[in-house]
């Protein structure tokens, strides 16, 4: 008898301590994330990976990994987060506290409250999971109801854990004109980290984009591998922290560099996004992932229309007048774009914009160089057909300049020290909300007076150095963070009254490229080096993580390739121009006007196709992209030589997204006048299983520098 009651309470025990246990399941299409919260009410991760069929077997996971783990208890390796509390207690103990989750359409969030069980701190773990793209995007809230503020020295947004033999990190570093460079590696015990402390100009040096891939390296189409991006416009941190045991910790967030932060009482600190996709299919179909998602959620009015335009900057640099701006128009209208930019230099009086040395914060019209004002430069263009589009970097300040002259304590600069000038200019204190005002105000006085603007390049040239803010006194440690806020609220002013203007994203080059402006802007600048081959390397890069219709991508005199060749290049991203036209041949003109009617045909196909990287430029001297229409109907391929060798040998080529049971038929398109296409497949029809099994020679000749554009169309 007492063996039985022995039986039943040890069987009692059992129920209760698994009804303790429970599964919180972030999923979409393809992937599962699932959390475990354990008997002693930690938040656990249990699994990362494909989607899991059997749904009671999520019982079965061990959960080894606390999902978010604190420092200042028994954790030995990377946190995610510290705190000193009010007494100069530096630890934290999370326990599971409630959960909830809603789902609107595609999109289900789940959020996960933990406390400390000692001090009034919670931290809530968000995630949002994204049914149809396989993204998945996480962010943290922290608060407390501690009398004084406590203080964050580490602030994750985001922290997975990994198990296997090895991993490979594929990371993308640069500087000015050499943006994107990829870099892969494998990971070895220690901690990596790739990170940026720049401030303004942040993505400068890194780019806040990475692949972890698992086992082994991860090409285009096999390989199990994790994309991810944060989701922030300055500083970021993104770490890899392997143990002993092969066991793999990733954490993201801000970068806490000089940033501690102290949080006063009832007050929320919010991270921003880590966003990642997980694909057991390699890179190809994460990047896919990526671009559906950033059409859909990232970018502004990511399936929206682009323009096509004409930009002045390399036409005229700083020297120009009313006469040679109209003669550009002239050019604009002759070539077939839609919109004709108006580049820096347009602006300033007591202090002229005529180089990069003055002027800049002096936001009016220069009467010398525009005496009848932006208004009549506006007329002048729609005469001829085309909109108007002008340049701002409302954020940044020259020495020279009345607006320096009369607000010195509107600017970063330390107190004591000289001023660090880069690019001739300092960077304005945008935490102060008379900056953030006087930021506004340089955009929306110019479109309220002149309401026809159709387009604004919005550009950043510099970083932070000898940085302090005026404003935040004893809080300096704050600048970092509260400038990308600062920059955000404006930017949602904005965007509350002019939700759809189309906003270039530009940073001297790609000094901006994430998904924390993105929201804002219609499309990024890549980079001021617009070299054919160069950009085949740079738009390659960018292409993991961002849809083309964000890559603006100019034809101009940059690189010694034709200018077939520098504008098939242009016509894989949002296609523009800058260059003298009036310089060009009677062939290049006719070339590029047809070059602009066949892009503006194609350009759905571009914008919103499935991506594919047939030929990588880092394994080979060719390259190789095709973008395929979600109906599998319509297919462009573009195809490169670049520093190819003598006699080289052209391999096939094997296609891929198209459907093998249609038949296609393939026409080379974006031709030079008086050629030919010598491609020997031109207008003939082929299967899509033959294309994807035996492909086709799309490089008819080994011939370096040349380009050849087809359209792939079903019959």
């Amino acid at each position: 008898m007492k063996r039985l009651l022995l039986l039943f309470l040890t069987a009692l025990v059992g129920s209760a301590q698994a009804q303790t246990r429970r599964e919180i399941v972030i999923e979409t299409q393809h992937v599962n994330l699932v959390l475990t919260v354990a008997e002693n009410q930690k938040l656990y991760q249990s699994y990362l990976g494909p989607k899991l069929s059997n749904t009671p077997e999520f019982a079965q996971l061990q959960p080894e990994h606390e999902a978010y783990v604190p420092a200042g208890t028994d954790n030995l390796f990377e946190p995610a987060i510290r705190v000193q509390h009010n007494d100069g207690n530096p630890s934290l103990d999370l326990r599971y506290a409630f959960s909830k989750s809603e789902k609107h359409g595609n999109v289900t969030t789940s959020h996960i409250t933990l406390k400390d069980p000692k001090y009034p701190v919670e931290v809530t773990l968000h995630f949002s999971a994204y049914f149809q793209e396989d993204v998945i995007k996480t962010w943290t809230e922290i608060r407390h109801q501690e009398k004084k503020p406590v203080v964050l020295t580490q602030y994750a947004s985001a922290m997975l854990h990994f198990d296997a033999p090895q991993y490979w990190l594929t990371q993308f570093h640069g500087d000015w004109a050499e943006e994107m460079r990829m870099e892969e590696s494998k990971l070895t015990n220690g901690t990596k980290v790739l990170d940026s402390k720049l401030g303004s100009r942040a993505n400068m040096y890194q780019t806040p984009v990475f692949f972890l891939s698992k086992n082994k390296l991860s090409d285009e189409t096999t390989g199990e591998v994790l994309a991810g991006t944060l989701a922030w416009t300055g500083n970021f941190r993104f770490a890899f922290d392997m143990d002993e045991k092969q066991s793999l910790r990733m954490v993201a967030g801000m970068n806490p560099y000089a940033s501690e932060y102290k949080l006063p009482k009832n007050q929320t600190f919010t991270t921003p996004a880590f966003i990642f996709t997980y694909s057991t299919q390699g890179k190809g179909t994460a990047s896919r992932n990526f671009h559906r998602w950033g059409r859909n959620y990232g970018i502004l009015d990511g399936n929206e229309p682009r323009y096509t335009l004409l930009n002045n900057w390399e036409a005229t640099y700083f020297d120009f007048n009313e006469v040679k701006l109209a003669g550009l128009f002239e050019d604009a209208a002759k070539l077939g774009v839609d919109l004709f930019l108006l580049d820096d230099g347009w602006f300033a009086n007591k202090y002229p914009r005529n180089s990069d040395g003055a002027g800049l914060g002096d936001w009016q019209e220069n009467k010398e160089k525009l005496p009848n004002g932006i208004g009549d430069l506006i007329k002048e263009a729609e005469s001829k057909g085309v909109k108007f589009g002008i340049w701002l970097e409302p954020e940044m300040v020259n020495p020279k300049s009345e607006l320096y002259e009369k607000h010195p304590d509107w600017i970063l600069k330390l107190p004591n020290r000289e001023e660090h000038l880069y690019r001739n200019q300092l960077i304005l204190d945008l935490v102060n909300p008379k900056v953030q005002d006087f930021v506004y105000d340089v955009v929306d006085k110019l479109l309220t007076k002149h309401p026809n603007i159709a387009y604004i390049k919005w550009d950043n040239n510099r970083m932070m150095t000898n940085a302090y803010s005026p404003y935040l006194k004893e809080n300096q440690s704050h600048l970092y963070i509260e400038y990308t806020r600062s920059l955000y609220k404006v930017l949602d002013r904005l965007r509350q009254k002019y939700p759809h203007l189309p906003i270039m994203l530009c940073s001297g080059g790609g000094g901006r490229t994430d998904y924390g402006a993105l929201p804002y802007f219609t499309s990024f600048w890549p980079s001021d080096n617009t070299d054919g081959v160069e950009r085949i390397f740079i738009q390659w890069g960018y292409s993991y993580f961002f849809p083309s219709i964000a890559l603006s991508s100019h034809v101009t005199s940059w690189g010694k390739q034709s200018l077939k060749f520098r504008t098939d290049v242009a016509m894989m991203g949002k296609l523009g121009f800058d260059q003298e036209i009036d310089k060009w041949s009677k062939d290049e003109l006719a070339f590029s006007q047809q070059a602009v009617k066949t892009y503006k045909q194609l350009s759905e196909i571009i914008w919103k196709g499935d991506h594919y990287r047939l030929l990588s430029p880092y394994e080979g001297n060719r390259a190789a992209v095709m973008y395929v229409a979600p109906a599998k109907d319509k297919a462009v391929l573009y195809s490169y030589n670049l520093h190819t060798r003598f006699n080289e040998t052209m391999f096939p080529v094997t296609l891929q997204g198209l459907d093998p049971q249609k038949k296609y038929k393939i026409e080379e398109t974006n031709l030079f006048p008086g050629t030919k296409s010598n491609f020997a497949a031109n207008g003939k029809t082929f299967s899509g299983d033959y294309l994807m099994k035996v492909g086709l020679p799309i490089s008819p000749d080994a011939a370096a520098l040349t380009s050849h554009i087809y359209v792939i169309t079903a019959e």
